[in-house]
């Protein structure tokens, strides 16, 4: 268990972070996650159980408890124990033998819109190390905050129920996406009816028009929150994709 590192100018504790390290030859890339939850609560599944397939494949794996709404907190308290994460982890690199430039961020649900939101948002906050993860994995992602496809129960744990329009939509990660935010691999299901598709096909949407390179996989079947449960390996073809995005040496490590 380490503790996260704050950007510079924040005064919020620094999350808890519990480290999953590959033994024998590590793959060099790290990956902080971020279970989902609806930010109201963190799902084991979506933080221990992708650790352990991650640690399994040789990648290094990072869950980070964030706060929550229940506790009192909000936006940007979540924000910034993500940035502080992957400020830690990138700040002692060495010591968990990753690559520092190859550490990705990686969430379930609300957890996506924090990977998301993370992935867009680092240039708002300043560090001694870079905030920038090098890549995104983002499952069945809450990507809209208004209208008929958003995740409503993850909005107000987030911001409240008094939340303006205008603070509503500077949290729809789909409007953060530039020239600058990393590459990502997003997977979703047509039958999830918590979180619907439309919810990754924006983000997507959005990655194309900025040149980000993407993957995009979507499933026919399927319920919400399956993680790695799911009656499909999005799994393997995820760490193909950091494979062939991130480190061409993953797959000897599997």
């Amino acid at each position: 268990m380490i503790q996260g590192q704050l950007a510079s100018g924040t005064t919020a504790p620094s999350p808890e972070i519990e480290c999953w390290l590959p033994e024998g030859k590590p793959s060099g890339v790290g990956v902080v996650i971020f279970p989902g939850g609806g930010y109201g609560m963190l799902a084991a599944h979506e933080g221990e159980g992708y650790a352990r397939f991650l640690r399994d494949a040789g990648v290094a794996a990072f869950v980070v408890k964030y706060r929550l709404g229940p506790a009192g907190h909000r936006h940007p308290a979540m924000l910034e124990d993500a940035l502080s994460a992957v400020a830690a982890v990138r700040s002692r690199a060495v010591e968990f033998g990753i690559d520092p430039g190859k550490i990705g961020v990686m969430g379930s649900s609300a957890g996506g819109h924090l990977a998301a939101h993370a992935l867009c948002g680092w240039s708002g906050y300043a560090s001694e190390v870079s905030l920038r993860p090098d890549f995104g994995i983002l499952c069945y992602p809450v990507i809209l905050s208004d209208g008929p496809y958003a995740h409503k129960g993850s909005m107000q744990n987030l911001v409240g129920e008094q939340a303006s329009a205008e603070l509503l939509e500077g949290l729809s990660c789909e409007r953060l996406v530039t020239a600058q935010t990393p590459p990502c691999f997003l997977w979703h299901t047509c039958q999830d009816a918590a979180v619907p598709l439309e919810n990754s096909l924006a983000f997507a949407a959005a990655l194309r028009q900025h040149r980000i390179p993407f993957q995009l996989h979507v499933y026919s079947k399927g319920r919400h929150g399956l993680g790695l449960g799911a009656p499909f390996d999005w799994g393997t073809e995820c760490l193909r994709w950091i494979g062939e995005t991130v480190n061409s040496g993953l797959g000897a490590a599997k």
